[in-house]
């Protein structure tokens, strides 16, 4: 069987679809309703093969050592993310695999082994969300102190890691973070010259991380619209560095047959089934250590936060939906994540009616 190029995610729908952060439970969610999602690994993959029969792009693994407390401690329960992608591999057929690394915790020596390693075992599908961390607890727990320059270090990890990729000969590395000798790994992956690569920097040091580093930036916003100031942000500082990023959103999934029905679920889970101490604990620490979103988002969207982690609400009829999507791809958007409360219930019923209406909408062709 030859390899799959391109990669999933440079496929030829105008609006890409991926499933996100069903490697934890709760998924992006911080809410005590029995039905969230409880990232059994059956049910796991049961979801990717019903993303991959669907023709989704890809699954996007959240990366989680240590969960929010509060009365769930959502998050606590995850898979890590190169061995989750490798496991998928096997199961699947179409679909992208990515692995969501924290640079500080995994060795550019070792995580340039394992990402080879998911391109192989996924025949040319694995991809790598460079995250540089931004939650003291989990550096804690690797006995490491969060340092200012992360995304200094993120890039001399990178450069390791596509240098093992391309080097045809052992090399030594001496930089303000690593100090190798005689680095050398095989097999290289199936992509060249590396797997695709995600980063969801929002400040100004984590876009210019991305403009040297990413194929793909992923960004929040908390109006459609101002969705086009993100694009073009990362647009001129990829320009500078002549080179192309495309700009994903990632959004948090309520899909039902009435309008109302989705927004009394939504305000059901996320606000008077909120897991609040969780809830109170995540928004103080992203808030302080992450820079991952606007300021005013704290503070007027305590709702989004609860039901997907900040991210962009759709939530309503399939039509409303696409209807959504339609405003996000005119924004220019490459495409979004999916995430929802319980993906084996909800995902079905997303692709048999949304995905319909996507491809009238020409947002989807296949």
């Amino acid at each position: 069987m030859n390899p799959i190029y391109p990669h999933p995610i440079r496929g030829p729908n105008p609006f890409k679809l991926g499933v996100f952060a069903l490697n934890a439970d709760g998924g992006l969610t911080l809410t005590r309703v029995p039905e969230r999602w409880p990232a059994l690994w059956s049910e796991i993959v049961e979801v990717a093969r019903i993303a991959d029969a669907a023709g989704l792009e890809f699954i996007l693994p959240i990366a989680r050592w240590k969960g929010f407390g509060g009365e769930m401690n959502s998050r606590e329960w995850s898979f890590e993310t190169f061995t989750f992608a490798a496991a998928l591999a096997g199961v699947t057929q179409r679909i992208g695999l990515f692995a969501t690394v924290h640079v500080p915790m995994v060795h550019p020596v070792f995580a340039a082994k394992a990402l080879a390693t998911v391109d192989h075992a996924s025949n040319g599908r694995a991809g790598l969300n460079i995250v540089c961390g931004w939650n003291p607890e989990e550096f804690g727990m690797f006995g490491l102190d969060m340092i200012e320059d992360r995304y200094g270090q993120g890039l001399e990890w990178f450069e390791i890691v596509t240098r093992i990729f391309t080097s045809r000969e052992p090399f030594d590395h001496d930089g303000r973070y690593y100090k190798l000798r005689a680095v050398s790994g095989k097999p290289a992956p199936l992509q060249k010259p590396r797997p695709v690569t995600l980063n969801a920097g929002f400040s100004p040091p984590g876009r210019d991380f991305a403009a040297k580093a990413a194929d793909f930036l992923f960004t929040t916003f908390n109006a459609i619209e101002r969705g086009r100031e993100h694009i073009a942000d990362m647009s001129r500082r990829a320009d500078a560095r002549g080179r192309a990023v495309g700009v994903f959103t990632t959004c948090h999934v309520v899909c039902r047959p009435g309008q109302s029905e989705a927004e009394a679920y939504y305000e059901r889970y996320a606000v008077a089934m909120a897991d609040n101490a969780g809830l109170d604990h995540y928004m103080g620490q992203k808030q302080k250590f992450s820079g991952s979103h606007e300021a005013d988002d704290y503070r007027l969207h305590r709702k989004r936060f609860a039901g997907g982690a900040g991210t962009y609400p759709l939530v309503g009829t399939p039509e409303h939906i696409v209807g959504e999507m339609e405003k996000m791809h005119a924004a220019g958007f490459a495409g979004t994540t999916l995430s929802f409360v319980n993906f084996k219930d909800e995902l079905p019923y997303f692709l048999e009616k949304v995905l319909p209406l996507m491809r009238e909408a020409r947002l989807r062709i296949r």
